[in-house]
């Protein structure tokens, strides 16, 4: 069985009813009942759990006592903050925090707790406009995804899961929420259970990360799966689904030892999709669609198109759509258009901040939640 998580020390005082931690208990409490994201959930203990300590190593334990200055003092805290490995916190991850104590005292201040936002009108850091980092050719994908020992249940495994990685370009935490119904071999396409923003669609998927599917689901999940099955597609050494750190570990590791001498997590999958479909000529807007990008105010006219024309992108311009991959021929590849080419930078761009936040909360040592 999974090993229950050993609780961190509580930070701030518990027995004060009008204290920073039992408002933080009362603010997370208030987003569960509006039916918040886990992940947006999770995010806010960890943002304002580092708040708090902050806060109570300077005497600091009511909201009554935080001021604007104090809250500009965090930020320059943050700003000059070091994780265990002497790298700064990015700026997202920093930007994260703040969102989320501006939203904690907004909350406050609506509950009358506190006059007025301390935290309103803060001005944040802006973010960089950097293209993702860890992309990975065509050439580097195929030597990665040839590592795992195929006779090794937990590496066919790894094995399946970059296919599909690759393949969707869904992130992380979708990933971790399929179920097998989840795949229709049919319409070779992807359910995605509540991807970013509490949202579901569905994306193309390949025939080649078909086939590892199957092989997974027929060869190796049977051998790790522990009963009763809590229905996820995707097992761990302990029979239970796989945690969104692990994939992060598991998929840099294998990154690393391809010696392409580049680094990178699940988004390295996303980034390379995404990236190789642009420069076989992808639409951006299509892309946007495989990615769940819709949203995106570069491209507010956007009109969503059929599942059936994503696929049909999806076969034209995917490098592995099919079980055999496609030749690569010596000529350049093809750009996008001028007038998509900023939209091409912003998606990149947009895929670059989700990393940073992705790897950020995973690597650094913010303690658990309240």
């Amino acid at each position: 069985m999974k090993k229950p998580r050993t609780p961190l020390p509580v930070v701030g005082n518990p027995n004060d009813p009008d204290g920073l931690l039992v408002w933080s208990r009362r603010y997370i409490e208030h987003q569960q009942v509006r039916n918040y994201s886990n992940e947006t959930i999770r995010l806010t203990e960890i943002g304002l759990r580092m708040f708090i300590a902050w806060a109570e190593d300077r005497s600091l334990g009511r909201p009554t006592q935080i001021t604007r200055p104090i809250i500009e003092s965090f930020q320059r805290w943050l700003f000059y903050r070091r994780k265990p490995n002497g790298k700064p916190l990015a700026v997202s991850s920093q930007r994260l925090s703040l969102q989320k104590l501006v939203g904690f005292f907004r909350f406050l201040a609506r509950q009358n707790v506190i006059l007025s936002n301390p935290a309103a009108d803060l001005e944040m850091p802006k973010m960089e406009k950097r293209l993702p980092k860890a992309v990975l050719s065509e050439k580097e994908i195929e030597k990665v995804l040839a590592l795992p020992d195929l006779t090794d249940p937990v590496e066919l495994r790894d094995r399946a899961i970059m296919e599909v990685l690759y393949s969707t370009g869904i992130r992380r935490h979708e990933l971790r929420g399929m179920r097998p119904e989840d795949v229709d071999y049919g319409r070779e396409t992807v359910f995605v259970r509540l991807g970013k923003g509490k949202k579901d669609r569905v994306v193309p998927i390949g025939e080649r990360a078909l086939h590892w599917v199957t092989r997974y689901l027929e060869e190796s999940r049977p051998q790790l799966i522990m009963l009763p099955d809590d229905g996820f597609l995707w097992t761990s050494e302990r029979g239970t689904v796989v945690s969104l750190d692990w994939l992060t570990r598991r998929m840099r590791e294998y990154i690393i030892a391809s010696d392409c001498g580049k680094t990178g997590g699940c988004h390295a999958f996303r980034h390379s999709m995404a990236t190789h479909m642009l420069e076989a000529g992808c639409d951006i807007r299509h892309l946007q669609e495989f990615l769940g990008h819709v949203d995106m105010s570069t491209t507010a006219i956007y009109t969503r198109v059929s599942v059936r024309r994503l696929k049909a992108v999806h076969e034209q311009f995917h490098p592995v759509s099919k079980l055999s991959p496609r030749l690569t021929t010596s000529s350049a590849p093809t750009s996008p258009d001028r007038t998509s080419q900023p939209l091409a930078e912003q998606l990149l761009a947009t895929l670059e901040a989700e990393s940073e936040e992705d790897d950020a909360m995973a690597t650094s040592n913010l303690g658990s939640p309240v």
